[in-house]
């Protein structure tokens, strides 16, 4: 009882401790509020929940991993549903859309004890802090938790992975910085399952681990491959039950093709319209085959097809809608009429824009230092790069702006206390 009552005292006088406690009340209460504003028998928003909710449903029932009617078999990546099928199982009917967004805001609140450690890890305790309140109070982080999609776990496995990511770096011992980076690619596979645009990241970060980190070659090269290894091994199950349902390689979804159309088509303006999608299912439906499998597939590959040949021809217009969209990512306020109220509109500017300001300045005063304080932009850049192709929206930069957090908060400290921040802990 003595040593519980002293780890209590120890609890009650640490700044982090009431940071938790902070971020996982403000997530709770946005939700509280959230849930308030919907319209009566309207549990969603977003489509998106709703075919999470369904997917995390099937699970729970056990009944095959589908969404639809014909039936989609590898419509979803299974990271959320999966989680919230955990929820389904253990409480049945008592697990609620509101235990829903509650277990998103307990995630919210593990998030901002990533975004601690990697404050901490890159440069000091102090950092470290600052990083978590940046995080506790940004509105991008909080709607992320409570909205019931998968950025509510995607977020913090993707910290994980930068963090895992930095003590492989930080490790003197091989097999000790091997194992991080295992851990690493397993945390990227994780990430992938939750939401499947991080696919291509980790062999962008494997790359560029090749020529930024600075250690030997030899080890730079068997870090890439340990990090590949770990992101292969997440996502080897995913992989050999898509080939078993449908004969064919299928990394992430077979709505890519879906999604290609919907940023590339006659009618794309940049923002997620899928009228132009169920369009083109229509007319084309007498071609696709009967088999609901094999017609998935098809119709996967023909969207992607009709969206790559739309951009060849219309290389401007192509062109064109990369710069929409671009705008669209890093709007100072929201791009949609619905959230463009003056409170709104308020609140997302004066939380991004200062955020985001420091953290570009902090980018270039600290990446010289090296691969770990790089590797806090590479996602936002990776990103960019992917919605200027893809459509667009603020929501896709939320996750993102959690790994500029650190570089923000140690550009604040830099300016408010001279000496600090004085490097990173080795741990």
């Amino acid at each position: 009882m003595r040593a519980l009552m002293n780890t209590l005292r120890k609890l009650a006088g640490s700044p982090l401790f009431w940071l938790l406690v902070a971020a996982l009340a403000l997530r709770l209460g946005a939700a509280v509020w959230w849930e308030s504003r919907l319209p009566a028998g309207k549990p969603f928003e977003f489509g998106d929940s709703e075919s999470y909710w369904e997917l995390g449903q099937t699970i729970a029932r056990g009944e095959p991993f589908a969404f639809g009617d014909p039936p989609r078999q590898i419509f979803r990546t299974p990271g959320y549903p999966l989680l919230l099928a955990g929820g389904m199982f253990l409480l049945g009917e008592d697990f609620t859309v509101t235990g829903a967004r509650a277990l998103g805001a307990v995630l919210g609140a593990l998030t901002v004890l990533g975004v601690y450690a990697l404050g901490l890890k890159l440069f000091d305790r102090t950092t470290g802090r600052v990083a978590a309140a940046l995080a506790t109070i940004y509105p991008g982080a909080i709607s992320m938790s409570v909205f019931v999609l998968s950025e509510a776990l995607f977020c913090p496995l993707m910290i994980a992975q930068l963090l895992a990511s930095t003590l492989a770096w930080q490790c003197a011992r091989l097999r000790a910085s091997l194992g991080y980076g295992v851990l690493a690619g397993g945390l990227a596979g994780a990430a992938t399952l939750a939401r499947p645009s991080w696919l291509l990241f980790t062999p962008l970060a494997a790359i560029a681990t090749l020529f930024w980190m600075q250690k030997p070659l030899a080890e730079r090269g068997m870090l890439a491959v340990a990090l590949m290894v770990g992101m292969i091994v997440a996502m080897a199950p995913w992989w050999i039950r898509n080939a078993r349902v449908s004969g064919h390689f299928v990394p992430t979804t077979l709505q890519v093709g879906a999604s290609l159309y919907d940023a590339w088509s006659p009618q794309a303006d940049g923002s997620s319209n899928m009228r132009p999608v169920d369009e083109f299912i229509a007319a084309h439906e007498a071609q696709l085959p009967a088999d609901p499998m094999e017609r998935e597939y098809q119709l996967d590959r023909d969207l992607k097809t009709a969206a790559v040949d739309w951009a060849k021809a219309n290389p401007a217009e192509a062109a064109r809608l990369a710069v929409v969209k671009l705008a669209r990512l890093w709007n100072i306020w929201p791009n949609e009429s619905e959230f463009r109220s003056w409170p709104l509109r308020l609140a997302v500017l004066g939380s991004y824009v200062p955020v985001m300001a420091l953290a570009l300045v902090g980018a270039g005063r600290f990446t010289r230092r090296g691969w770990p304080w790089m590797l806090c932009w590479l996602p936002a850049a990776y990103i960019t790069l992917l919605h200027m192709v893809f459509v667009s929206s603020i929501r896709y930069r939320e996750p993102v702006m959690l790994s500029l957090l650190p570089l923000a908060a140690a550009l604040l400290v830099s300016v408010c206390c001279p000496t600090k921040p004085g490097g990173y802990s080795s741990g």
